[in-house]
Parts: structure tokens; sequence; C-alpha cells
């Protein structure tokens, strides 16, 4: 198995999250080829990729890492392993590479949510070091949200 660092949204990219990210969700569609551009070319987003030994795209995570008043911050978000693979240490290398990531450009923390749901992947975190925060979460949709008056 191999972490990468992706440059390059090309077909196999593509289609790897065609696959991919339905194993993750069903509320969200997988990202378009434009979509995946726009990722790769956001300075403060690292998308990584996971192959198998044969060169398939197995899993993959995105790593952002952003300015605020109060220091340099990061959050780990979409960490998928197909199906088919699971349990073999992917997403833990992922992981591994993403916190590494995150040192090198200085986050004082990484913060990620996870459905409750998801037992293997929450205790793999727990098992990496992060820790269950007593805090609120909110969220506002903006796509057919009215704007405040």
């Amino acid at each position: 198995m191999q972490i990468e660092i992706v440059y390059q949204a090309d077909d196999e990219l593509y289609e790897a999250f065609q696959r991919l990210i339905p194993q993750l969700t069903n509320t969200n569609p997988p990202p378009t080829q434009e979509e995946l551009v726009a990722l790769i070319q956001e300075p403060a987003s690292t998308l990584m990729i996971a192959r198998s030994d044969d060169g398939q795209i197995i899993g993959a995570l995105t790593l952002t890492v952003y300015r605020v008043p109060t220091g340099v911050r990061s959050i780990i978000e979409d960490v998928i392993v197909d199906l088919s693979v699971r349990g073999q240490g992917i997403g833990e290398a992922l992981m591994l590479r993403a916190i590494e990531i995150a040192k090198e450009k200085g986050a004082g923390n990484i913060t990620l949510t996870s459905n409750p749901q998801r037992v293997a992947a929450n205790s793999l975190y727990v098992k990496l070091g992060f820790q269950k925060r007593e805090t609120n979460a909110y969220q506002m949709k903006l796509s057919k949200q009215p704007s405040p008056r």
C-alpha cells in the first residue's frame, strides 16, 4: 500500500470517487471532475489517496489546514476506505500521514467528526489519540437558505 498526495484530477481519480463516495454517504453525490480540480487547487486543502499494491485507489482523505486569529488549525474530512479492504490498516496509514502533514504546516490541533454508527472508524480515531470533545456542533444549510433580513 502507498499513500500519495494528489496533484492532478484525472479520470482514474474521478472514477475512484464515483465508487468511494457512495460507501461514505448517501446524502452527497460524488464530486464532478471540476470539483476535484477545485479541491486539488485549493491551497488550504490536501487530498490524499491510498493505493493498493496493484495501483488501485482504495482510500482517500482530505486535510485542510487554515489560519485563524488564535493559531493554525486543521480538520480531517471524508475519510474513506473501500469496503473490500477495510480492516487492513489503510485508514490508519491515511490518518498518520495527515497528522504528519498537519504538524509540518504548524497546526496546533486537528479536528474531525464521525458518525457514531461508524464504530471501526471511531475506534481508530481514539486509538490514534483523538479525544471526544464536549461541544455543540452546528450546521446551517446554505444552498436553499433564505438571506437574513
